[in-house]
């Protein structure tokens, strides 16, 4: 039975097998091996094909449609559904809204659907184009995890320093805003909402028996389960550190209006 690429994919590209893609007309039959097509689900013609092609498993097809945020795997047909979300690095918009990829993958085919763009694909094609990207579908996996878990690690890097600051103008005696720090502390505990279940996501990948992944695949997986484990454990340290200097600033008011 043939198989077509749909008409309103956002992307088509046959991976090379040598870290570059080679791309596929909409419309036209689908090569055996290594395709990777990324849809937008709220176009009406690909919300359809994900309904009806064969290509994919009954069971896949309600989360490709949009249908699930937290992060999860299922397997399915010898292959996977992941949702995965991604900090959201648009400009202008709030990094803490996090943007959900999601996509069915197995040995010879990656399938993922999204609504707003998500970064960690802007990366692999990037990759790609400079003939620097995954070499199969397992690869695709990894690389997709990795971006997502680096983005993650920069944005609490980042909060992490913010604090620092905000701690150096309590020792200085001057008032920090208190308005950042609420800010500051609502991002940090959103993204634990998320980042908690998806790095227990990339620790079962690790764990998987799933027969087209490698041994290094495995070894590279459990590795952002536990960069992501210790990225979770600066969060809550975090979290502490914006309750401390909550305290320490309704201290210098209270100081600050006594005076």
């Amino acid at each position: 039975m043939s198989h077509h690429i749909p008409t309103s994919v956002v992307f088509a590209l046959r991976l090379d097998g040598r870290g570059g893609a080679e791309k596929l007309k909409p419309g036209c039959e689908l090569p055996a091996d290594d395709v990777w097509m990324h849809l937008d689900y709220s176009s009406p013609h690909a919300y359809e094909w994900i309904k009806t092609s064969p290509l994919l498993p009954d069971g896949v097809r309600d989360s490709l449609q949009g249908d699930s945020s937290r992060p999860k795997l299922v397997k399915a047909n010898g292959g996977m559904l992941l949702t995965l979300r991604c900090i959201n690095a648009t400009e202008g918009q709030r990094p803490d809204q996090m943007v959900a990829l999601r996509f069915y993958i197995s040995e010879r085919i990656i399938v993922s659907t999204r609504r707003r763009r998500v970064p960690a694909v802007d990366e692999i094609m990037q990759d790609l184009a400079k003939n620097m990207g995954p070499l199969n579908t397992a690869d695709w996996l990894v690389d997709v995890c990795e971006n997502l878990a680096e983005q993650a690690g920069d944005f609490i890097d980042e909060m992490m320093d913010k604090i620092v600051r905000l701690e150096d103008e309590i020792l200085e005696h001057r008032s920090p805003s208190r308005r950042e720090l609420v800010e500051i502390r609502r991002q940090l505990i959103v993204l634990r909402r998320y980042l908690a279940p998806q790095r227990d996501v990339f620790s079962r990948l690790a764990n998987e028996k799933i027969n087209w992944l490698e041994k290094d695949d495995h070894r590279h997986l459990q590795d952002i389960a536990d960069r992501m484990g210790r990225w979770l454990e600066d969060l809550d340290a975090s979290i502490a550190r914006t309750s401390l200097l909550a305290d320490e600033i309704n201290a210098l008011m209270t100081e600050a209006m006594n005076r």
